[in-house]
Parts: structure tokens; C-alpha cells; sequence
């Protein structure tokens, strides 16, 4: 029997103080449409595979533990209905192998499967289960229905695998017919911890994503600082990469813009305290390829955006740090010269202006001392941009982790949110901030809040 949902989205409101009981996301990655599907005489074409009655084990590597554990679902960019007839969640052995005794059944209001509709949202029913810090967890999906993976993550740098048809999601192993390196309709794990104190999200783009760090080995800087954050006497918290290669703050590019995607993937989370900004460096080098760049974007144009972001932050109680940009010298683009003079502008407002609430210098962490325009060699990937796993490492070894036991400050009024709001528009923000009636669940913890993008 299942349970259809309706295709709404509704975003949780973050708590700035954590209570027992109450869920933390301890992994959650941000989604992207798949391309449009070709015209049906071209179906056979589609690089976007279709499934159907087959199941997926998606490896998901925890940062916070806890005693009780929820996920959470979404078929956001799906044209079909997403049926799932059976759910399952353990502890990973290794490959698509689980640990039986660890293995729970996941429901949904009590049954064991349900549907979702194009553009919706679900969260199971909380399962009795020791979940390890920064363990792997495997989350099996039995997809029953013909489905398009239009709703991925497409770089998720984890193997995760599709069984033969049937119904495999409780199997200690199968043989898998392939494997994938998306995470697909897998919106989040949330546990609940009465020790840990919050969530922190990383949010940013392909840097944050962890492009070109090593498969299967969780080397993005998150991890680096998940890793230390939960092996270190501070109080511990959640770390959630909100990353997407391609994306941009101002603008779609892969994905919604920062602006547009900031409720959904930073202030929607269970638990959310903190979050780290590192973005822009993909808007300033839009169309840097060719050697005259119309309607470029300006250091002034990204610090707006802060604004904006800073300003939503404030007014939800969370705690917002700047990431400053890494160098980019060494592109082969006509342009780069005057993309890393805006790139520098923006890392001194970032460090000097005071908006955030503090600064984490990724830009001084990962230079050349010889050649402060380019990553330091061993810190570089080979494409002057991505780090290595040296890279990633360094950049989560330079985080203080004090900065995580400032607590949020008291919200703001609308009023005061909606002028500051107002006054970063003025500082050339190419984005417009549209106020939406608030409306709530009846636990009194969701409302809507969304944003609009005007083109350029």
C-alpha cells in the first residue's frame, strides 16, 4: 500500500538553540535537473537512464550520529510520479554489501511504500537505529515505477548501484548490473542526537562539491572538517555539503542560482546553526572563454548577493561565515587577469567589510606564498582551479573550529530584513527578493519563503 503526496515543497524553519529530540541533517546533497528528455522519436537517445522495478543502494557517509534516523525524499525535478515500493537503511560492510543486523525497514506513515508526485517532497517515519559518525550508511530504494533520474546530484564521487529487477532493498548484497556516481531522489538523513548542538552547511560549487578529489574517498574540504570537528572536544555538529559544480550565486548555471536555491538546500535543513559561503568565482568567469565579455559581472554584483544571503541568514538566527575565492592564475582564458583583479576585490570586502560574521581565508590557505595568484602547486589538481586532495584537506585544516560555538543572533524584524534586503539590491545585486505570506504546517515549523531572479 502506498502513500501518494501531493507535488508541494515546504521548508522546514532552522532553530538557532538544539533541544533532545530534536532531527539534525547529518547528510544532505543539493539537486539539479537532468537535460530535457529528447523528443519520443529520439527516446532510445536519452543519455538519462530510465528505471523500473529495480533498486538502488545509494552510499550516504554520515558526519553527526545519532539514536534515531529519518530520510527524506524528493522527485523535485521528475515528470513522472516517483513510486517506491520498498525502503531499507544499514550500515555499509563494503560495495553494495550491508551489515544485516544492522538493517532497518523505512516506512511512510506507516507503510511500506509511497508515491511521489512530480515536483514533491516526503519525509519517512523515524527508525530505531545506531547510526555511526562518519560512518557509511547504505540507503536501498526499490523503484517500482517507470521513472526518468531527472532529480540527481551529478557529481556525488561515490559509487553507488543498481540491482538486477526486483526487489533487492533488504539483501545483505546483490550483483549489481551497474553503478552510478549520482545520488538520485535521496534528499537527506536526519538523526537525532541530544548531545550534538547543530548543523553547519557548506555552501558553494564545485570547490565545496570536491571536483576533482579522489572517488569513494570522502576528500572534499567538508569532510576534512567534519572529520576534525567530530574528533575534537567541541560540541558536535552536523556538517552538510550544500555544494554544486557548476553553480553560480547570481545567475542559474548548473542548477538554481545560490540566491534562488539558498531556502531549500541551506535554511529548509533540520537543525541548521552555521553556514560557510564560498561563491562567485563561476559568475566571474562567465564568458571569459571568448576575449571580450559582455555584461560582466562585477566584484560590486557578488557582494550584493552576500548581502542578501547574510541578510536571510540573520533574519532565520543562523550564523553566516565568508569563505574567501581561491586563486584561479594559470586558466588559459583571454580574460583572467581582469576576473582574478575582481576576484581579489571581493576577497578584501569579504575580509575587511564585517558583514559576515566571521571570515574563513580558503584564498590564504591554499596560494603559492611565491605566486599568490595560483594554488600552491601541491595543492593543485592540474586545472588551476579545482584543489587536490592536499588541497581540500588544507582548506579544511585552516577552519577554526571555535567559530562553530558562536551562537545565532537574535532574528531580525521583517521590516529590518526587508531594508537591508533593499539596500543590498542597491549595492548591484542582479536579483530581486520576492516576500511570500507565511504559512504554517500544523507542528508550527515550516513556512515559505522564496526567491525570484530577474534576467540580466
Amino acid at each position: 500500500m502506498f502513500l501518494a503526496l501531493a507535488g508541494l515543497a515546504i521548508a522546514a524553519v532552522p532553530l538557532a538553540a538544539q533541544h533532545p529530540g530534536q532531527w539534525l541533517a547529518t547528510w544532505a546533497p543539493s539537486y539539479t535537473a537532468a537535460p530535457p528528455a529528447p523528443p519520443r522519436w529520439l527516446a532510445w537517445f536519452d543519455p538519462v537512464p530510465t528505471y523500473a522495478d529495480r533498486t538502488i543502494r545509494q552510499v550516504v557517509h554520515t558526519t553527526v550520529g545519532g539514536d534515531r534516523v529519518r530520510i527524506r525524499l524528493t522527485n523535485e525535478y521528475g515528470r513522472e510520479p516517483l513510486v517506491i515500493g520498498a525502503a531499507h537503511i544499514a550500515v555499509r560492510d563494503s560495495g553494495a554489501v550491508i551489515r544485516q543486523a544492522t538493517g532497518r525497514a523505512i516506512t511512510f506513515g506507516g507503510r511500506t511504500g509511497v508515491t511521489l508526485a512530480p515536483g514533491a517532497v516526503t519525509t519517512s517515519d523515524a527508525v530505531e537505529m545506531r547510526v555511526p559518525a562518519l560512518g557509511d550508511i547504505a540507503v536501498s530504494l526499490w523503484i517500482t515505477g517507470a521513472i526518468r533520474a531527472a532529480t540527481r546530484h551529478s557529481n556525488a564521487r561515490q559509487e553507488n548501484y543498481l540491482s538486477p529487477r526486483g526487489d533487492f532493498s533488504a539483501a545483505t548484497t546483490f550483483a549489481p548490473v551497474m553503478t552510478t556516481s549520482y545520488w538520485l531522489w535521496l534528499a537527506g538523513v536526519d538523526v537525532v542526537n541530544a548531545a550534538a548542538t547543530g548543523v553547519i552547511v557548506a555552501f558553494g560549487n564545485s570547490i565545496t562539491d570536491g571536483d576533482a578529489s579522489t572517488p569513494n574517498a570522502n576528500g572534499r574540504w567538508p569532510d576534512a572538517l567534519a572529520r576534525r570537528l567530530l574528533s575534537s572536544t567541541e560540541p558536535a555538529k552536523g556538517v552538510v555539503n550544500a555544494g554544486i559544480s557548476g553553480n553560480r550565486l547570481l545567475a542559474a548555471g548548473m542548477g538554481p542560482s545560490a540566491l534562488a536555491r539558498f531556502e531549500r538546500d541551506v535554511l529548509g535543513l533540520p537543525g541548521v546553526t552555521h553556514v560557510v559561503v564560498m561563491l562567485g568565482i563561476n559568475d566571474l568567469l562567465e564568458g571569459t572563454g571568448q576575449s571580450e565579455v559582455r555584461d560582466a559581472v562585477s566584484a560590486e554584483d557578488i557582494v550584493g548577493g552576500y548581502r542578501q544571503l547574510i541578510a536571510r541568514s540573520r533574519e532565520r538566527g543562523l550564523v553566516i561565515y565568508g569563505a574567501t575565492l581561491t586563486p584561479i592564475g594559470g586558466l588559459t582564458r583571454p580574460t583572467v587577469a581582469a576576473v582574478d583583479a575582481k576576484r581579489r576585490a571581493v576577497n578584501r570586502w569579504i575580509r575587511t567589510s564585517g558583514a559576515f560574521d566571521g571570515v574563513i581565508d580558503f584564498d590564504a590557505a591554499t596560494r603559492d606564498p611565491a605566486r599568490p595568484e595560483r594554488l600552491l602547486p601541491a595543492f593543485d589538481s592540474g586545472d588551476h582551479l579545482h584543489p587536490s586532495d592536499a588541497g581540500y584537506r588544507a582548506m579544511g585544516a585552516s577552519i577554526d573550529l571555535a567559530l562553530f560555538r558562536r551562537t545565532g543572533r537574535k532574528r531580525a524584524s521583517r521590516h529590518d530584513v526587508a531594508a537591508e534586503v533593499a539596500a543590498a539590491g542597491g549595492q548591484g545585486a542582479r536579483c530581486c527578493l520576492l516576500r511570500l505570506p507565511v504559512t504554517l504546517s500544523p507542528d508550527g515549523e515550516r513556512q515559505f519563503f522564496s526567491l525570484t531572479e530577474r534576467s540580466r
